[in-house]
């Protein structure tokens, strides 16, 4: 193993990390942000709507991007831009300074995902192993941190941007310097879904994999918008106790993801995303049978051990089953991480208003176990490009974003 390939995974993984950290700050500060700039419960939804759409946009735009510049540049420079937009939001004085703001967070993180996820699907095929888990573990790690100094700044309540300043200060110098050992992947000679018939055969083998984004992250969304309120309204818990779930989830969530990559190396791809999805759908079932909120606690538990491994194998896979176009694959792949992170929170609102918030929590379950269908979609594909072409699984894995 290359120094260069050290080094790259290292960078990379720093950045998986720093966007955590940025994300969680603005996720579990929503009421600071809302109170700061007097956004009603009315037009606050359609703030927080944007920010996915937006990003929706900007992994779209991505795609067509690496065309022509390498996905570690545009990784690069959004990330600083993210960070800065996370400032923006913690330091503007009016609801249009937030509505710029959040707009740049928004396109820039639609991009930052993409290439980051680009990068991590090259690194894991010039690796030759699974390694994949371990980005997204550096994430979760990201979001604990991000969400405890969120935690401490609404303790001591601390401005918005006193408390994101310190983080900004010491993550954007950080990604910038890191940013000069990112390792490219093999350059892509086409695009996924252009070449007449080719492109419906494409089509055909990525929409398995959007189905599973889009479910995981209709489950994730679930943990992330409902678990304070289901345990407080439903199960009867304390205020305090209600705050729970969700760091455990991102506990569990990261110690999945840090052994994830042994269980992928031992079992194959396809085993562990079936096991997965039934732990999580066990996880719904527990939440929605708990008859208080130390069982419903444990439901949320087993919701991070089998959702973690969902999204991070699907990334993979695409990169397995598109080698020659794995850049494009995967920035049209996470346009389905904003679909379910859009549909998931409104849809289980709407069930839990119209019928019953544990009824509500059967939906999630069931897409959850549709993903044992196309289980089969993450097992060993051949290196194939489009319409069946022959392609040899390399990257120029002698060439980092400097030039090495």
């Amino acid at each position: 193993m290359t120094d260069v390939l050290r080094r790259g995974r290292a960078s990379l993984a720093f950045s998986f990390f720093a966007q955590g950290v940025a994300f969680a700050l603005l996720v579990t500060r929503i009421p600071a942000v809302q109170d700061r700039y007097g956004v009603s419960d009315a037009l606050l939804p359609a703030f927080l709507a944007a920010v996915p759409v937006l990003a929706g946009v900007g992994s779209v735009t991505t795609e067509r991007l690496v065309r022509r510049i390498p996905p570690s540049r545009l990784l690069r420079w959004s990330q600083p831009v993210v960070l800065l937009a996370l400032l923006g939001v913690g330091a503007g004085r009016g609801m249009a300074e937030l509505a710029v703001a959040l707009a740049a967070f928004g396109l820039a993180v639609g991009a930052l995902d993409a290439s980051m996820n680009m990068l991590g699907v090259s690194l894991q095929r010039s690796y030759g192993r699974s390694i994949m888990l371990s980005f997204h573990a550096v994430y979760s790690l990201g979001g604990i941190v991000g969400a405890s100094l969120a935690w401490a700044g609404a303790h001591w309540h601390l401005a918005l941007w006193v408390s994101y300043l310190p983080v900004v200060v010491v993550l954007l110098p950080a990604a910038l310097v890191g940013s000069r050992w990112y390792v490219d992947g093999e350059t892509a000679p086409a695009e996924v879904g252009e070449g007449g018939g080719g492109g419906a055969v494409v089509f055909r083998m990525l929409l398995p994999l959007c189905l599973v984004m889009t479910f995981a992250y209709i489950g994730d969304s679930t943990v992330s918008n409902w678990s304070a309120k289901y345990l407080q309204d439903v199960l009867g818990s304390s205020e305090q106790l209600a705050t729970v779930p969700y760091n455990v989830y991102m506990v569990t969530t990261l110690l999945g993801r840090a052994i994830g990559d042994f269980g992928v190396r031992r079992f194959g791809a396809a085993a562990v995303v079936r096991a997965g999805a039934v732990v999580a759908a066990v996880g719904f079932a527990v939440v929605a049978g708990a008859p208080g909120a130390w069982v419903g606690m444990l439901g949320f538990t087993l919701l991070g051990l089998g959702l973690c491994v969902l999204v991070p194998q699907t990334f993979a896979a695409a990169g397995r089953l598109f080698p020659g176009a794995s850049d494009a694959a995967v920035a049209r792949l996470n346009v389905f991480n904003y679909v379910g992170f859009l549909v998931g929170s409104p849809l289980v609102g709407a069930l839990g208003d119209a019928w019953s918030y544990r009824g509500a929590m059967l939906v999630p379950m069931a897409l959850v176990l549709v993903t044992l269908v196309y289980a089969r979609s993450f097992a060993a594909q051949p290196d194939r490009y489009g319409g069946g072409h022959e392609r040899p699984r390399t990257a120029d894995v002698g060439r980092g974003s400097n030039g090495l």
